[in-house]
C-alpha cells in the first residue's frame, strides 16, 4: 500500500547524508571534555559543528549552545533568564498559542512569584503588537513570542517584537523551532537576545538542540554539573548528535528559498483542492503568511481522531496538531485562542509537507480525502 508521510512538523525522517555522516564519525568516541588525543578529537568535531550552525545562522560561534533539543532549550531561555533577571522584575509576556515547553514552563515560572501576560491573536494566529507594547511593564524581563507556529503554521512579526523589546531593554526569545529551515533567518539581523531549535524538525537525529544566547544576554544555567557548554550547560556533550545536526542544518538551508517556493505550491495546492472538493472545510492559519509545508484545516461535523485513523488506513500519516499534545483529549488551545468554535476545533487536522513530498502524493490525498471525510461524517450521525 502506498505510504505517505505528512507530519513532517511532528519530526522528520532522518537524511540519508545525515545518517552517513553520522556514521562516519562514530568512530570519533572521546569525551571532548578530556585532554587527551580521543577527546580532543572529540572536541574538535563539536567545535566544527558550532561553527557550521553559528555560520547559517548568522551568530558568533560561542553564541550557540548545545541542547537536548527545542524544549529544553525553550525552558532554559525562559527559567534561565527569569531567576537571572529577578532583580529586575518579574513580568512575562507571551502568547497562548506558544508550544507547550513554552506555557507550561510559564505557568511553572508563576508558582515563584513571576507575573504572565498572554498577549492576543488575530483569527489567523497573529500576535497583536499593540498589545505588546501596552503590555510592557516597568517590572517587565523578558518576551517570548515563537517564530512560526507548530500547529497552523502562522508566521509572527518576530522582527517587529525584537526591535520593540531592545528598546524597552527588555530580552527576547523566539522559539523557532518550526522556523529553522523553512525560513531564512540571520541572527545578526533579527536582534532576539535567544533562539530555540531542535535538529529532528530538519531532518537529523532526536535529541539535539541548541539554544542561540546573544552576547551579553543575562541568563543562568538551566543543568547543573560539570563545566560543559562554557559553564552555561552541564552534562557530556552529544557530538555525535551536533555533528548530525550540523551537517541537516547545511543540507536544508543549502536553497531554502527554492525549497521552500516548491514546498509551498504543493502546499496551495493541497489546500485548494481539499477546499473545493470537500464543503464546510476550512483553512486555519494565515492564508498567506505560514509556513511553506503547513496545512491545518477544520472539516466540519468531523472529529479528527476518526479523520486521522481512516487517513492512517489509506497510508497518510498526519496529526490533530502538536505531537506533543496527541495523546490529550483536549482540544487544541492554539485553535480556541484564535476563536475557532471548539466543535469545529474538534474537527482539525493538521497535513505538513516536506522536500519528501510529492506531486503524486498530493495527487493522492486529493483523491482519497473527500470519501474519508464522508465516511467520518456518516459515522458521526
Amino acid at each position: 500500500m502506498k505510504y505517505i508521510y505528512l507530519d513532517n512538523a511532528a519530526t522528520m525522517p532522518i537524511n540519508n547524508s545525515v545518517l552517513n555522516k553520522m556514521i562516519e564519525y562514530a568512530k570519533y568516541y572521546g569525551n571532548p571534555s578530556s585532554i587527551h588525543q580521543a577527546g580532543r578529537e572529540a572536541r574538535k568535531l563539536l567545535d566544527k559543528s558550532r561553527a557550521v550552525i553559528a555560520g547559517i545562522l548568522g551568530a558568533n560561534t560561542n553564541e550557540i549552545y548545545f541542547s537536548s533539543g527545542g524544549t529544553e532549550s525553550a525552558n532554559w531561555a525562559l527559567v534561565g533568564a527569569a531567576f537571572a533577571n529577578a532583580d529586575k522584575g518579574k513580568h512575562i509576556i507571551t502568547s497562548p498559542i506558544e508550544h507547550h515547553a513554552v506555557i507550561n514552563t510559564c505557568e511553572n515560572l508563576k508558582k515563584h512569584g513571576y507575573e504572565i501576560t498572554y498577549i492576543p491573536v488575530d483569527k489567523y494566529g497573529k500576535v497583536d503588537i499593540d498589545a505588546i507594547k501596552k503590555a510592557i511593564k516597568k517590572d517587565t524581563i523578558l518576551i517570548s513570542i515563537m517564530y512560526a507556529n507548530n500547529e497552523v503554521g502562522t508566521l509572527q512579526p518576530v522582527y517587529e517584537i525584537a526591535k520593540i523589546a531592545s528598546e524597552h531593554g527588555v530580552l527576547f526569545h523566539t522559539d523557532a523551532v518550526q522556523a529553522v529551515s523553512n525560513v531564512p533567518i540571520n541572527l545578526g539581523e533579527l536582534g532576539a537576545d535567544m533562539l530555540s531549535l531542535s535538529a529532528h524538525k530538519f531532518a537529523g537525529p532526536k535529541g539535539v538542540g541548541a539554544l542561540y544566547i546573544k552576547k551579553g544576554t543575562k541568563i543562568s544555567p538551566f543543568i547543573y554539573g560539570g563545566e560543559q557548554e562554557r559553564g552555561r550547560r552541564a552534562g557530556t556533550e552529544n557530538v555525535l548528535g551536533a555533528v548530525g545536526m550540523a551537517e541537516a542544518l547545511k543540507i536544508a538551508c543549502t536553497d531554502i528559498m527554492g525549497s521552500g517556493a516548491n514546498i509551498a505550491s504543493k502546499r496551495d495546492r493541497l489546500i485548494n483542492g481539499i477546499i473545493d472538493s470537500i464543503d464546510g472545510a476550512q483553512l486555519n492559519g494565515h492564508p498567506t503568511m505560514r509556513l511553506p509545508g503547513n496545512v491545518n484545516i477544520s472539516f466540519k461535523n468531523t472529529l479528527a481522531q476518526s479523520l486521522l485513523m481512516r487517513l492512517d488506513s489509506a497510508g497518510i500519516a498526519a496529526s490533530a496538531g502538536s505531537a506533543c499534545a496527541s495523546g490529550s483529549p483536549e482540544v487544541s488551545h492554539v485553535l480556541l485562542s484564535m476563536g475557532v468554535p471548539r466543535e469545529k476545533a474538534k474537527g482539525s487536522i493538521r497535513l505538513t509537507l516536506s522536500c519528501n513530498t510529492t506531486n503524486e502524493d498530493i495527487d493522492y490525498v486529493l483523491g482519497v480525502m473527500p470519501t474519508i471525510v464522508k465516511e467520518c461524517r456518516s459515522s458521526a450521525i
